[in-house]
C-alpha cells in the first residue's frame, strides 16, 4: 500500500514538474538525475551488497535503532548518528587472492556523510581503540585500496577495549577469512555492536557512545541440496582476549533480542526461524581454531 500511495503521489506531482521544467529546464534534469540516482541504489548497488535484504530495526519507534544506510566499496553499514556508531555493518569474504599487502593508513577518516562529524582524534585518550567493524585486512585483500580506504572511514569504526580489538576480534577476523572464506567459498559477515541500556559515551567526544558487547553473524549462501548455514558470536568489551572463541557461540535470535534488529527478513520464514534458532559450531570446523595461537 505504501509503495501504491507513493506512485500516485509522484503521478499527481508530474505535470507541475514539467511545466516547471519548461522554465528552468535544469531543475528537470537534476530531478531526473535524483530519481535515477534513487532508482540505482536501491535496486542494484545496494543488494549486491546484502544477503537476503538489509537488517530491520524490530521497532521502528524506538530512536535506539535508527540508521542511515551508507554504501562504501565493499562492505555497506546502517549508521546511527545518535549512537556515533554503525548498528551492522556487512560484507562478503572469499578466499584471499594472491594480492599485494597494502600499507596501513596512519589515521582515520571523518566521513562526509556522517552528521556528528567523528574523527580520528575523537577518540584521543579515551581509553577505546577504534574498532574496525568491516576488517581493514579483508578488505584490503578483497577489495584493494579503496575498499581499505573506506574501511578507515569513521563510520566503520566503534570504541573497543584493546584486549578485545587487539586479541580476540582480530583472532576471529583472522579466523573468518582465512577459514571460514577459504573452506565455504563465500561467507556473508554482519557485524556491530550491543548496547545494555545505559548509556556511556567517550570523554572525549560526548556524540560516540561505547558499546557493552560486538556481534558476528556468518551465513553461507544457499544453494540446491546445500541450504544455507548460520554462525553467530557474542562478546562482550570484558574479555582477556585470550578466551576460545568457541565459548562466544550464540543464536541469531538472541543477537537480535540484544539489538533490536531483525535480520535475513527475504529469507521465507521457515528457513529463517531455523536458522536464527540454531547454534551449531560444528559445520565451520570452529574446534580447530577456537584458540588464540601464540604469535598473536
Amino acid at each position: 500500500m505504501r509503495k501504491k500511495n507513493t506512485r500516485l503521489g509522484l503521478l499527481t506531482l508530474l505535470p507541475g514538474l514539467f511545466r516547471l521544467g519548461r522554465k528552468h529546464p535544469v531543475l528537470l534534469i537534476i530531478f531526473g538525475l535524483g530519481l535515477g540516482g534513487y532508482g540505482y541504489e536501491g535496486k542494484i548497488a545496494r543488494p549486491a551488497l546484502l544477503y537476503q535484504g538489509a537488517p530491520q530495526a524490530s521497532d521502528a519507534k524506538n530512536s535506539d535503532t535508527w540508521f542511515r544506510i551508507l554504501r562504501n566499496h565493499g562492505f555497506i553499514l546502517g549508521y546511527s548518528d545518535l549512537r556515533g556508531n554503525p548498528l551492522w555493518v556487512e560484507y562478503a569474504l572469499t578466499p584471499e587472492a594472491n594480492t599485494p599487502s597494502l600499507k596501513r593508513p596512519n589515521r582515520f577518516e571523518t566521513d562526509w556523510r556522517g552528521i556528528n562529524r567523528v574523527s580520528h582524534d575523537s577518540y584521543q585518550k579515551s581509553g577505546y581503540d577504534r574498532g574496525h567493524m568491516a576488517p581493514n585486512y579483508a578488505m584490503s585483500r578483497l577489495y584493494g585500496r579503496e575498499g581499505q580506504a573506506d574501511s578507515f572511514l569513521m563510520t566503520n569504526i566503534i570504541p573497543q577495549k584493546s584486549k578485545l580489538n587487539q586479541q580476540l576480534w582480530q583472532h576471529l577476523e583472522e579466523t573468518e577469512i582465512k577459514h571460514f572464506a577459504k573452506n565455504f567459498g563465500k561467507v556473508w559477515v554482519i557485524t556491530g555492536p550491543v548496547f545494555s541500556g545505559t548509556v556511556e559515551r567517550l570523554s572525549s567526544d560526548w556524540t560516540v557512545e561505547i558499546p557493552d558487547a560486538f556481534y558476528k553473524i556468518y551465513i553461507t549462501e544457499a544453494a540446491p541440496g546445500k541450504p544455507s548455514i548460520a554462525l553467530g558470536f557474542l562478546m562482550p568489551q570484558t574479555v582477556t582476549g585470550k578466551e576460545p572463541l568457541e565459548q562466544f557461540v550464540t543464536s541469531i535470535d538472541n543477537i537480535e533480542a540484544q539489538t533490536g534488529l531483525d535480520f535475513f527478513a527475504q529469507l521465507d520464514d521457515r528457513t529463517e526461524a531455523a536458522l536464527e534458532a540454531a547454534v551449531k559450531p560444528q559445520p565451520w570446523g570452529l574446534q580447530a581454531v577456537s584458540k588464540l595461537h601464540p604469535h598473536h
